[in-house]
């Protein structure tokens, strides 16, 4: 699987993804002062799971043309900049990030990850560069029907969550008697939500906003309690220079500004026409997939 995947991606992704984050932040950041060593010489290689709005996705221009967009990519595009490297970004799905990270077949995963202390066996993490949370989400004639988690914690309740996600280890702590439905992307979970085929999902705060911004009868219900509130950049295991290094372009985006100003405009593009998933082999969206706002 690993390999399709990065068959796929490699195929579709760089041609069109980071040109306008290049041009945005060329000559901004100052260079890093260390040496670090990368999976390819003079290139920052960064896994992604472009179905993460406003974290990663693919923005699509008034021509169809779709352009990989979101604050995880402008901070890579960052962070590669800092360094002194050329980005090369590889979407894949989720789990196939965590997947490439623990096999060092890339040097960071950026995929709004949490540091959770069960992944650190096998990558290591950076700083938190977005104060995140968790949160239970269903539909608007259902909201009432969930005051507690517990009241989702039933065999006769679905409640989705991502693949490998911290949302489904929240799934399974919180809700264990529920009817858990493991989903590969967000977006899938989205439109099960919507078609009543769930009755609840766990999110990604931030994720659940900006699709509550789309579809409106979307409702954030709950808080859902997580120590590792947040987001990181997972890095490659045993790198303490590429580490470092992250961990300094995180603290001078925060301090310069960068950070705040990436989210911002990655809110605004993901209010627009998107679509989120990997790309086909012609870097195209795939034909049967209808893009959001062709779907409102």
């Amino acid at each position: 699987m690993k390999k399709k995947l990065l068959a796929l991606a490699m195929a579709a992704c760089m041609a069109l993804s980071m040109t306008a984050f290049a041009d945005e932040t060329e000559g901004e950041t100052a260079s890093a002062p260390l040496e670090v060593q990368t999976v390819t010489p003079g290139k920052l290689t960064v896994a992604t799971s472009p179905d993460f709005a406003p974290y990663e996705f693919y923005a699509i221009d008034e021509d169809g043309n779709p352009t990989l967009a979101g604050f995880d990519m402008a901070l890579a595009q960052y962070i590669a900049d800092y360094m002194g490297l050329e980005l090369e970004v590889i979407p894949m799905d989720f789990d196939g990030v965590l997947s490439e990270l623990t096999t060092k077949s890339v040097d960071l995963g950026m995929a709004g990850l949490s540091p959770d202390p069960a992944r650190m066996d096998v990558m290591d993490f950076s700083d938190i560069y977005f104060g995140g949370g968790q949160s239970f989400v269903t539909v608007k004639d259902k909201a009432g029907d969930f005051t507690s988690l517990e009241d989702a914690n039933k065999p006769e309740i679905s409640v989705g969550a991502q693949i490998g996600s911290i949302q489904m280890d929240l799934a399974n702590k919180n809700t264990p008697d529920a009817d858990i439905v493991p989903l590969v992307k967000v977006t899938d979970i989205i439109a099960e939500l919507l078609a009543d085929k769930l009755d609840a999902a766990y999110i990604e705060t931030a994720v659940a906003e900006s699709y509550q911004k789309v579809y409106p009868d979307l409702e954030i219900v709950l808080d859902v309690p997580y120590e590792e509130e947040g987001s990181a950049v997972g890095v490659c295991k045993d790198n303490a220079e590429l580490l470092m290094a992250v961990n300094e372009a995180i603290a001078l985006a925060k301090e310069d500004g960068s950070m705040e100003r990436f989210v911002e405009e990655a809110n605004e593009l993901a209010t627009g026409e998107k679509y989120e998933g990997v790309l086909n082999e012609e870097g195209q969206v795939p034909e049967e997939v209808e893009t959001e706002a062709e779907t409102e």
